[in-house]
């Protein structure tokens, strides 16, 4: 739908250091959206391409910091997010602006990140940490940095 879109809505952009604030924008345009697509101001592709265009502009900002801090000359865009073209175009013009070179994988390697949850179970597991069945939650805001590495010394 955001590639249909044409009208930019601005919409909250919130960038501290190398955190972005998402919860922000989606509040907002879930208040707004109904009013916006009644009164004719927008449609729903304008909404979806004010989202894309803010949220990508965010992690274009990040990503930038994070090479200049790093002194980084290379992108590599992965998950599911690295399958959208237009994050890409976006990485690229950075990228060529700052003579970076950008890396976008395929399909294959651009997919949620299931296989790294799966393998951080594994070297748990190999290591001996193990949670009994009747303690184990899901946790949809959980931290990948916040997991305690145990099967390194």
């Amino acid at each position: 739908m955001a590639e249909k879109g044409k009208k930019f809505l601005h919409l909250p952009y919130t960038v501290r250091g190398m955190d972005v604030l998402f919860s922000g924008i989606l509040s907002n345009i879930e208040k707004q959206a109904p009013h916006l697509i009644s009164s004719k101001q927008y449609v729903p592709e304008d909404l979806c391409y004010s989202l894309q265009e803010t949220i990508f502009a965010m992690l274009v900002e990040i990503t930038e910091r994070a090479m200049s801090h790093c002194g980084s000359q290379e992108v590599l865009i992965v998950l599911g997010v690295g399958c959208n073209l237009r994050l890409q175009e976006m990485m690229n013009i950075m990228s060529e602006e700052r003579g970076a070179k950008l890396y976008a994988t395929d399909e294959r390697f651009c997919i949620d990140n299931g296989a790294m949850i799966a393998q951080a179970g594994i070297e748990m597991f190999q290591s001996g940490t193990t949670t009994p069945w009747d303690l184990v939650t899901c946790t949809q805001r959980y931290r990948t940095d916040e997991v305690e590495v145990t099967w390194r010394s």
